[in-house]
C-alpha cells in the first residue's frame, strides 16, 4: 500500500492540570497536535506508512516536536526547518456545563509564514497513494493557503485520492478571504469530504434543518440533504461523512456519524460517551478511522463508518490530541464490548 500524506501545522499545546481554569493554574501540561499530524498518527497506529509534511522552528522546541512525531512512527522526511516559532494553543478543558476553551497564540509561526516553492510536492507525492489537509491549513494565513492549493492540485494531477475534513475554525479565518471562497478550489479536487454536524453550513452555507446540538437532538437524516447539496456542489466527490455529536455536557456527548457514497447513506450506531476525559481530536481519529476503512474494506462501507465512529469514541477516553488506539481495541468496540474490563 502506498503512503498517507498529510500536510499541516502540528503546535504546542498547553492545558491546565485537570480541570483547573486558566486564572487557578499555575502549570501547563504540555504536548503536541494538530489536525493533520492527529489523523497521520491514527494511521500509523492501525500499521500504515505515513508521512506528515509540515514547517518547524530550527531549535529545541521543534526538534521536540519532531522527536514527538517520531515516536508515533509518522514519517518525517519532507518535515521543513526554518521561521521563528513553534504556533502554540492553550486549553482550558470545561466540565459539566462549563464549556471548554481554546486561546490561539500562533501569529508568524513557522508554518504560518510558509511560502509556496518550498516543498516540491513531486517529490513528496513520488510514493504516495493518498492526500489528506484540512480547513485548519488554509485559515492559518494567506501563504499557508497557497501552498495547501499548491499540494492539493498536485496530488489530484498525480492521481493521489484526495480528502478533506472542513474543519470551521472562525478564530483562525482572519486574513481577509472567507473560507467558502478559498475552500471551494481545493474541494473541487477532492475525492473525499468530511465535516462535523456545523461544517457544512459554516463553509459552505449547506445546513441541517430541525437539528440541534446543544439538545443533544442530532439525527442522520437531518444530514441526509446536506450530503446531497455537498455532492451537486461539488460532483467529483465519491465519498462524503458527517460526524454527529449531540453535546449533552463538556463531559457527556452522544457520537455517531454517517457516510454517503453513490447517493446512499450508512449511519453507524449511536455511541454514549460518559465521562469524556479529552474531545479534542475527535473529528480528527475519526476522518483517521474513515481513511483506515476506505483503504482496508473499501466494498463494506457499513463497516468504514462503523470502525470511524467506534475509532473516535475510543479518543474521547485519552488525554492529549492523538488517538492511541489500535485496530484491534476499535474492532472490540465495534462488536458491542464497551465494558471496560480488565484485559487480563
Amino acid at each position: 500500500m502506498k503512503k498517507i500524506i498529510t500536510f499541516g501545522e502540528i503546535m504546542l499545546r498547553l492545558s491546565p492540570p485537570a480541570s483547573l481554569r486558566f486564572g487557578q493554574t499555575r502549570s501547563f501540561e504540555a504536548i503536541y497536535g494538530g489536525g493533520e499530524s492527529n489523523v497521520a498518527v491514527s494511521l500509523a497506529n492501525y500499521g500504515l506508512d505515513t508521512e506528515y509534511v509540515t514547517r518547524l522552528p530550527a531549535h529545541e522546541i521543534g526538534e521536540a516536536c519532531l522527536q514527538f512525531l517520531r515516536q508515533h512512527n509518522v514519517g518525517t522526511h519532507f518535515i521543513l526547518r526554518g521561521g521563528e516559532r513553534l504556533g502554540i494553543y492553550f486549553l482550558e478543558n470545561g466540565a459539566a456545563m462549563r464549556a471548554s476553551q481554546v486561546i490561539y497564540d500562533r501569529a508568524n509561526s513557522s508554518f504560518a509564514t510558509i511560502q509556496p516553492g518550498m516543498l516540491d510536492w513531486n517529490e513528496v507525492f513520488k510514493k504516495g497513494g493518498w492526500f489528506h489537509w484540512t480547513g485548519i491549513t488554509p485559515a492559518i494565513s494567506e501563504s499557508a493557503a497557497a501552498v495547501c492549493l499548491e499540494a492539493v492540485q498536485a496530488a489530484h494531477a498525480m492521481g493521489l485520492t484526495v480528502s478533506c475534513d472542513m474543519n470551521y475554525r472562525a478564530k483562525l479565518w482572519q486574513w481577509g478571504k472567507p473560507a467558502g471562497e478559498v475552500m471551494t478550489r481545493m474541494v473541487e479536487l477532492c475525492d473525499v469530504l468530511i465535516g462535523n454536524e456545523e461544517d457544512a453550513e459554516k463553509v459552505f452555507g449547506v445546513n441541517a434543518a430541525g437539528a440541534d446540538i446543544t439538545a443533544g437532538k442530532v439525527f442522520g437524516e437531518q444530514y441526509i440533504r446536506v450530503c446531497q447539496e455537498l455532492h451537486l456542489k461539488f460532483p467529483a466527490l465519491k465519498t462524503i461523512a458527517i460526524t454527529l455529536r449531540g453535546s449533552l455536557s463538556a463531559n457527556h456527548n452522544t457520537w455517531s456519524g454517517l457516510m454517503w457514497q453513490a447517493d446512499k447513506i450508512f449511519q453507524a450506531p449511536v455511541v454514549d460517551i460518559s465521562p469524556i476525559i479529552d474531545r479534542v481530536g475527535g473529528g480528527d481519529s475519526f476522518s483517521g478511522g474513515l481513511i483506515y476503512g476506505l483503504l482496508t474494506f473499501p466494498d463494506d462501507p457499513q463497516k468504514i463508518v462503523n470502525f470511524a465512529v467506534a475509532a473516535s469514541a475510543l479518543k474521547h477516553t485519552i488525554f492529549g490530541d492523538f488517538n492511541l488506539v489500535s485496530v484491534s481495541e476499535v474492532e472490540k468496540l465495534m462488536k458491542g464490548d464497551a465494558s471496560g474490563r480488565v484485559n487480563r
